[in-house]
């Protein structure tokens, strides 16, 4: 039995969401194709999650990442909610990022999220030859929205959010990674239906297979 943890990251209603719908179709299909599974919700908007602020590098400072000591209540409190963060991440064997482009990049509470993972000798490890991610063999699917097309043609160079998740979660040794494009909704209303069944039997086939 795997563990599926299905990140979210948009403050609206599933109905008023292209990639909150076409996530939940994914969610669907790869439910009833892995009924033995077992899948936890993280929505980022309604997390208490813990940014990186001056409590945080004070006690990396003193301490290191991800040792979760210090000498205040403060900050290990701190330090321990981001750990709290990333041993659910961990616990995970896959990962289904569900979010928004917005301003040519994901919703802030993404970097916000990514930033408790980022953690040496948990996720990644520094050797002579560089650092490595250490979690090989996990995979994720990131169901991602945008108004305009950025995976390819003249607003590609503009695509900060999609590219941006893959190399981080690369980085940490997630390899395997799909992405479920809904791309031009709003440049091409009439179409939007379209392209959103277009990814909506993406999305189930690459449940099917995840």
């Amino acid at each position: 039995m795997a563990k599926l943890l299905y990140i979210t990251a948009n403050p609206k209603d599933v109905s008023d969401s292209n990639s909150l719908m076409v996530g939940e179709e994914f969610l669907a299909a790869y439910a009833a194709q892995n009924p033995g599974d077992e899948i936890e919700k993280l929505d980022l908007f309604a997390a208490d999650l813990q940014e990186i602020d001056a409590d945080i590098l004070s006690a990396w400072g003193k301490f290191g990442p991800g040792t979760g000591d210090s000498d205040t209540a403060v900050e290990r409190g701190k330090v321990q909610k981001m750990g709290a963060t990333l041993e659910q991440f961990l616990a995970a064997d896959k990962y289904v990022f569900v979010t928004p482009m917005w301003n040519y990049s994901l919703p802030p509470r993404v970097k916000t999220y990514i930033d408790s993972l980022f953690i040496p000798n948990k996720t990644f490890k520094y050797t002579e030859t560089g650092p490595v991610g250490m979690l090989e063999g996990k995979k994720a699917v990131h169901v991602h929205s945008t108004g305009d097309v950025y995976s390819q043609g003249p607003s590609a160079s503009m695509n900060f959010g999609d590219p941006y998740l893959k190399a981080v979660l690369g980085y940490l040794g997630v390899k395997d990674y799909s992405a479920v494009l809904i791309e031009g909704t709003k440049i091409f209303p009439t179409e939007a239906e379209a392209i959103r069944e277009k990814a909506v039997a993406q999305a189930r086939g690459v449940a099917k297979s995840f």
